[in-house]
Order: structure tokens, then sequence, then C-alpha cells
């Protein structure tokens, strides 16, 4: 194993980004290098095909780049952070929320710039970035009902689009405005193109209100500088760019607009360990308008200069295109403008979307050229799904005398404080995400399920990491990300981070050592019979990180599913127990079906289990419908088949057997109080279900399509 020696940091999944990870890709860089992505969405989406999406020719998912997949295909790690300024003292990127820094020797920038908003458009309107917030805001607008007033503020393409766009995706007729400083939309570009704007805005009977820019906005209305007031039922922001709020007083030689200043190699021109790209960045020997076609264009000089940088040699200037094919979408049309030159048709429209889809295509679609790690076959899961077969933990267990009957905890009676009972447990595995920070707060979550499982509250933990060998610095990062990550979870949970122990391995592993206090303790053994199981997660996790590690799936699936990782298990319990739940256990490993037959085996009951309620993390059974299982799974099979009666889809069961890390908790609630329960979990914010009932049976499990419970 190479030892890690330096890093670069990419932050911003921006166009130039993109191509840089292409290239490393097909041509990585030297062993010793860590190359990381951080950026505040784990799917980018392409701007030049949002109108297109607003408009209805595209799904969500045909416009976006999956950047974990991207960055691993070029041994790249992907972090989802935003930034909040840097410490080019220490070489520290300074992230929002309680996140440690990140460190690095080489850093490039690529976030884009931020919308130049007037008073109250930050509140009152639908702004085109960060787009994940623009697509909920839309999402609302196509559910209103009846049509709308709208005011599209922008004069650039963008906004041309947009207002054109909203014609054809919203049902009900709307009126809609576009609002610019100019005599004519397109600023910039040659007169034949303003023209064939300003037509298409008539033809698609969009308003123009030119000559003024935005004063404010209002909840109705958008006032413009020479006193114009323009009635609407929401603006839609489309207009300028301006600088980042975190690049106020970090030290970079910036521009009189406040972007970045950069040479013609794209270095900063204050600090050589700092590259910038794209909108944030200003080439002062080669100005050219903030648009996405220019910094698509800076991927492969970028690539190259980060390249030599790290080699120590100089890096290479390069010139931007002067002129470039402009591609403005009308709607069912096009507007396709070269120089002075510009023509309008349908053929435009389908040039425009057959380059967007290629683009997408480019940086989905990468052939392997570079040398890959072991084939899929030979990978091993992180997370719960890289923990030994219940086979061999159970034949080990019962070879050791004197243990006490399993549960999710070990309880410790005090005699000399009656009342008190102690409950210990300890759980530890490698890191299923290129996160330090993020994995620090799943391992401290997955630890405290245990407690939880008990009905107890923690009180103290210690922690257990190692780290593959790398400098020292690389190693001081990445564990002090791990310990906080895992302390904010502790804390949450009321309890103290109080030491720990550290080892070196070949993979990044974390557990933690968690004492807590018990009043009443939910045992495995307390079902009985008539009890419905109560399942407050849903299933998935190991399917989904199993198929992230093979480049399958969408990074949007396994966000949520880490979402669902770090969602604290101590409410739910507290509902269990005030629901009279007598038992319990936290669904991890083993799957649910195996923590369910543990909990059988030890109350001598047997039970029958709607497989069709208990709920699935999205992309989860189609990703096991693919092939795609956790390591863990044929172990999870071998010792759960044998006790199953009836069947289920393929895919179905593979779901219940799934290794779940942080999952959720199984209890067995009094039936005349399940409907109540689930009803609090849900309040809660929990994807809760009633999945079964016990039965007085050998402990067995009947499955069965009751649909008892579906969530919608």
């Amino acid at each position: 194993m190479v030892e890690i020696e330096r890093e670069l940091l990419l932050v911003g999944g921006g166009h130039a980004h993109l191509g840089v990870l292409r290239r490393l890709a097909r041509r990585p860089l030297p062993a010793g290098l860590r190359v990381t992505l951080v950026a505040r969405e784990a799917e980018a989406m392409y701007s030049g095909m949002l109108p297109g999406l607003i408009a209805g020719r595209f799904a969500a998912e045909d416009c976006v780049v999956d950047l974990p997949r991207l960055a691993r295909a070029a041994g790249a790690r992907f972090l989802r952070a935003e930034i909040a300024g840097l410490d080019l003292t220490a070489n520290h990127v300074l992230c929002a929320g309680n996140r440690t820094p990140l460190r690095f020797d080489l850093l490039s920038l690529n976030t884009g710039a931020a919308p130049a908003l007037v008073p109250g458009a930050a509140e009152h309107a639908l702004v085109l970035r960060p787009f994940d917030r623009f697509l909920a805001g839309w999402k609302a607008l196509r559910g209103t009902n009846g049509p709308l007033c709208l005011v599209v503020v922008g004069e650039g393409a963008a906004g041309v689009e947009v207002a054109l766009a909203l014609r054809q995706g919203l049902g009900a007729a709307p009126r809609i405005g576009l609002v610019g400083r100019g005599d004519a939309p397109l600023p910039g570009m040659a007169p034949a193109a303003r023209a064939a704007a300003r037509a298409a805005l008539v033809a698609g009977d969009v308003i123009w209100h030119g000559g003024a820019a935005v004063a404010r906005v209002t909840a109705q209305t958008v006032v413009l500088a020479d006193g114009r007031s323009l009635p609407c039922d929401r603006a839609i922001w489309a207009a300028g760019a301006a600088p980042p709020a975190w690049l106020t007083d970090i030290g970079l030689t910036r521009c009189p607009a406040g972007f970045i200043a950069v040479d013609a190699a794209l270095r900063s021109l204050s600090h050589p360990q700092v590259f910038v790209a794209g909108d944030l960045a200003t080439v002062a020997a080669h100005p050219r308008p903030r648009a996405g076609v220019f910094a698509v264009r800076q991927g492969a000089p970028l690539a190259e200069n980060l390249r030599r940088a790290l080699a120590g040699e100089a890096p290479r200037p390069f010139t931007p295109q002067r002129r470039h094919l402009a591609l403005v979408s009308t709607g069912s049309q096009a507007i396709a403008s070269w120089g002075s030159t510009a023509r309008t048709g349908r053929w435009a429209l389908r040039l425009k979307d057959r380059i967007d889809r290629r683009w997408i295509r480019m940086h989905a679609e990468m052939p392997p050229m570079a040398p890959r790690p072991a084939p899929p076959a030979a990978m091993r899961c992180g997370g719960c799904g890289a923990k030994l077969a219940a086979p061999v933990l159970s034949r080990v267990l019962a070879a050791l005398p004197g243990l006490p009957p399993p549960d999710d905890a070990a309880l410790l009676h005090l005699p000399e404080v009656p009342g008190r009972t102690l409950v210990q447990t300890v759980d530890m595995f490698r890191a299923p995400i290129d996160d330090p920070f993020l994995f620090g707060r799943i391992a401290a979550n997955h630890a405290l399920g245990d407690i939880a499982a008990m009905g107890g509250e923690p009180r103290v933990a210690l922690a257990i990491a190692a780290l593959p060998p790398a400098a020292e610095a690389v190693q001081e990062a990445d564990l002090l990300a791990m310990l906080r990550g895992g302390q904010l979870v502790l804390e949450a949970a009321g309890a103290r981070l109080v030491g720990g122990h550290t080892a070196e391995a070949s993979d990044a592993m974390l557990g933690f050592a968690v004492t807590g206090e018990v009043a009443q303790p939910m045992l495995r053994a307390g079902l009985r019979p008539g009890d419905v199981l109560v399942l407050t997660k849903p299933l998935g996790t190991g399917t989904l990180l199993a198929a992230a590690m093979q480049g399958a799936g969408r990074a949007a699936w396994v966000e949520a599913a880490l979402v669902a990782m770090q969602q604290s298990p101590f409410p739910a319990s507290r509902i269990l127990r005030a629901h009279g739940a007598t038992a319990c256990a936290d669904v991890t490993g083993f799957g649910l079906l195996g923590h369910l037959l543990e909990m059988l085996r030890a109350s001598d009951v047997g039970a029958v289990l709607d497989a069709e309620a208990v709920l699935a993390l999205e992309g989860a059974e189609a990703m096991l419908a693919a092939g795609h299982r956790s390591t863990l799974d044929p172990g999870n099979r071998a010792a759960a088949l044998p006790f199953l009666h009836g069947e289920v889809a393929p895919a179905r069961l593979s779901l219940l057997l799934d290794p779940q890390t942080a999952g959720g908790l199984l209890a067995g609630v009094p039936a005349r109080q399940a409907e109540a329960c689930v009803a609090a979990l849900r309040a809660e914010g929990y994807a809760a279900a009633a999945i079964g009932q016990v039965e007085e049976q050998t402990p067995t499990i009947r499955l069965q399509l009751t649909r008892m419970n579906r969530v919608s």
C-alpha cells in the first residue's frame, strides 16, 4: 500500500472540475496523491438543460451528473459539504456547519458564482441557483391550481429560455413577463440574435419589460428602478452573478467586481497553491463572459496545469476561444447564433438537445481506460455489511462458556445501587463512504442503536479508530473528522466521548464502545403472542452502498440512505416504550429476518410477516433486482431461509435479508396501541410501519402479503 503524502482538493462540482475528473479517469495522477471532490450537491445539474426540464422535454435525472460515481471513476473521494471560507495560512477549506476543516496541498475552486440579488429576492423570488432549491420550488409551483402570473428577471439567455419554457411547462396558461435592464434581451449577442429573441417572446406571449433594473421584490410585486410595479404570483430570478459571501476577507487577490483574479493558467495571482475556474474566476489577460461554454473549455487546461503544479513544473497559459456557437431554446425552437449571424428553427433545438445529452453521457458512460481495482465480484462491503456472518458468530458464541443470553447490549446490575442498571455495547466497521466526518456520524449513530433498542440512555463512549498509512497531516485531518463527526452525534444523544484507541489498518475503520443506563430494559425475549411488529425505518442501506461501490444506482438514492442512517434512534425508542413495547432490537448487519429470528428464538414464539408492508429506501429494490447485494447477503440467507415459510418476489426477499447500517428499531407493540404508535413515530419524522404480528408458534416466520400497512 502506497502512503498518502499530498492532497489535491477540488471544491465545487462545476463544469471545469467535471472535465478534470474525466481526464483523471483516463490518466491517473501519481501514487501517493489523494484527490477529493467537495460539492454541496451529490448530483450536479447541467445548467444548459434546465429550461428543457422546465418545459417538460427532460426528466430531472436526465439533466444531472452523478458526482460520487464520476469521482470514483477518477480514483477520487467525494465529500458533500458547502464551503464557508478559506484559511490560506494553514491550507484549510472551512465548511458550513460543524464539519471540521479540509486540508489541502493544492486547491482548485470551481463553485460558481452566487446570484446577484436585490432586497426581497431571497425571501420572495424563486432563484435559479442553487438548482436543488429551485427544483423544489418549481415542483411546488407546478402544483398550484389555476393560471399564474409570473415575472422572470434576467435579460440574458437564462432569462429568455426560462420565460419561454414556463409557457410549455405549466398546464394552465400562465401570464409571463420578462424584465431586463436594456432595450432588448440577449445583450452582448449579435443584433440578429437579439431580434430573434424579441420575436420569440412575442410569439410565446411573453411581455418584455425593458429599460430598468429591478429595485426590490415583494411577495406579490417586482418593483423596477424607474418606479414601475409589476404584480405577480411569483418572481423567477435568472439575473446576474455575484461573488459568493465566503470570498470576503480570505486573502485572495480579487478583481474590481469581487471575483478571484487569476492568470492565464487559471492560477491565483496571490496564492500559487490555489487554482480557480468558471464563474468564480476573472482572467485579466483574456476577459470573457461568465458563461458555461467557457467553463467547459477550461477543464482540459486546468487538469494539465494541476498535474504540472503537482510535479513542480510551471503551469501553461491558455487562450480561450473568441467565438462560440450559442444555442438559446425558445420553447419548441431554438436560436443558433454564431458571430454576427443567427438562425431560428426546430433543427436548432434538436441540435441543442443532442449536444446537451451527449455532454451528460460523456460524464456518465466513461470507458474504464485507466487501471482499475479488483472487479466487482471481489468487492467487500463496508458498514455493517462488513461484519461476520451470523452462522459464524453463533457457533463461536456457543463455544464460549459463561456468556449471558445474547441481546443488543449487555446489562450490568449494580447491587450497591438499587434500581440502576448499566447497559454496554460496542460496534466497529470499515468505512462504507469516502467522507470521514459523515462516517463518524453514522458509526456513532449505529453504535447508539443498541442502547436505544434496550430502552436505555447513553452516558459515555470510547472510540476505536483505525486509519491507513499516510503522512501525519493526512492522518490527523482524517482522524479529527471521524471523531468530531461521532462526537457531535454522541453529545446530541446525551453521551460524552471520553477517550479511545487508535491503530493503523489497510482501511479506515471506526467504532464506539458505549455505556448507558436503563430502568426497564426492552429485551429480545419480551415478545408476546398478539403483539404487532413495528419497524421504524425503511430497509435498503446495504444494497445501495454495495451498488454505489460498483458504480451503479443514483447519487440521490445514496444521499437519502445517508440521511436515514443519521436519524437518531432515541425518539423512536421513547415512543415505542410509551406505547407499551417490551421487546426491541435494532436492525443491522443480519437484516430484518435475521434480527427478527433472534427475537423469536429468545421469546419462543413465531411471527407472520407482511413482506409488502416493509418499506424500502428509494432505489433499493431496483438495485437488488439488478443483482447488487452486500457481501453479507449469503450468510444472512443461509441463516434465515430454513426458518421461513411462504414465498415473496426475489428482490423483496433480498430486501428482508439486506444488512443495515444504523438501521431502524424493530419492536413488539401491544395490538391495541400499534396504530397510535406508528402514527406517533411518523409524526416524529420516522418512515415507520406495522409489518407483522407475533404468533404462538415455534420460532419461524410465515411470509404473506396481507398489506397491513402501506405508506404513500
